[in-house]
């Protein structure tokens, strides 16, 4: 626990000049909380300032832009939230933005636009992962046959063991580790448990449904939004609307990935904030569970160690490697709009 990625998101129906400004505003706040508590944490790049800061006994707090609407169809934006220090972006969230469908919007664009993918070939030469959580079937081939530099999946599951779109498939899963990439498994209840999810799209109409009823009643209050998530859920599973579900379900989603593509390709996507947790795994304090868990099936102490950090540092590494290449190659100029 010696490393977090904040997550930079608003709303993904808010596009162009203001959801840029709410995205740097939050990532001012994020760089102004680090300097305030400068003796704890420590703004993190690389994957090797990662290290520097563990060894220094601080904390790494690294920044990942949730939602590429946030860049305001501006690919100058996004020039900004690298030199800011974002280290990763999705390129989606739970709705289309103006260049990439959504795994839980209709498709519009077939995927990833052109301007879209000028997009992710930018995110490599910036050095930003891109990460393909919340990101259509096809939008998700779109970017792994552009990318240059390996894909990660921040927070998402297995679709084989969860029918969730958010989740990924078998097939998908086995193409992201192929180049390279890393699948980091979501703890939200209704993405590993199928019993959770059938009963949760049946009381609330899905998870775009419940946020936007959420949003109806709290607006733009954000703390408002997620301690509805927390307490609704707590109070239907409470009266039998929705199963209980236990924290082992995210081992299990763990297991089934590391078998289909080895240890290298596996890690933790918790979600903490912004997703209902099982049982048993209500914050951070209960992550040793998880190390724990996996010391009993007998997973080695070196595939543990890729699982709960060692594989996003890889990618980070991969990710810092083709941007250095792409830099050096060529300075051309990619166009701004669409």
């Amino acid at each position: 626990m010696n490393a977090i990625f904040f997550s930079i998101w608003i709303d993904g129906r808010i596009m162009g000049a203001p959801a840029v400004e709410k995205a740097l505003d939050q990532i001012d706040l994020i760089r102004e909380n680090v300097a305030k508590y400068s003796n704890d944490l420590v703004l993190c790049r690389t994957a090797e300032e990662v290290r520097r800061a563990h060894a220094q006994g601080k904390i790494a707090a690294l920044m990942g832009v949730e939602g590429g609407h946030m860049m305001g169809n501006d690919i100058h934006v996004l020039r900004i939230f690298a030199d800011l220090g974002v280290r990763y972006m999705t390129l989606t969230h739970f709705y289309n933005d103006e260049w990439a469908d959504s795994s839980t919007d209709k498709p519009t664009h077939n995927g990833l636009t052109d301007f879209g993918k000028q997009v992710v070939l930018e995110m490599n030469r910036q050095g930003i992962l891109v990460d393909i959580s919340h990101v259509s079937d096809k939008t998700f081939y779109d970017a792994l046959a552009i990318s240059k530099a390996p894909l990660i999946a921040s927070h998402s599951s297995c679709r084989s063991l969860c029918d969730h779109p958010r989740d990924m498939t078998d097939d998908m899963i086995k193409a992201l580790a192929a180049k390279g990439g890393v699948i980091q498994i979501n703890y939200e209840k209704s993405f590993i448990d199928q019993a959770y999810k059938n009963a949760f799209d049946k009381f609330y109409g899905g998870v775009v449904a419940q946020f936007d009823e959420f949003k109806k009643k709290c607006g733009d209050d954000e703390a408002c939004v997620d301690k509805m998530v927390t307490n609704m859920g707590k109070e239907a599973t409470a009266n039998g609307t929705l199963p209980h579900v236990s924290w082992e379900r995210i081992v299990d989603h763990i297991d089934h990935a590391v078998k289909l593509v080895g240890a290298d390709h596996v890690g933790l996507g918790s979600d903490f904030d912004g997703a209902s947790m099982p049982e048993g795994m209500e914050d951070a304090s209960h992550l040793p569970q998880i190390t724990e868990a996996l010391m009993r099936k007998g997973y080695s102490d070196s595939d543990i160690r890729k699982i709960l950090g060692q594989n996003a540092l890889r990618v980070m590494e991969a990710a810092e490697r083709v941007s250095r290449e792409m830099q050096g190659a060529h300075s051309d100029s990619i166009g701004t709009k669409p």
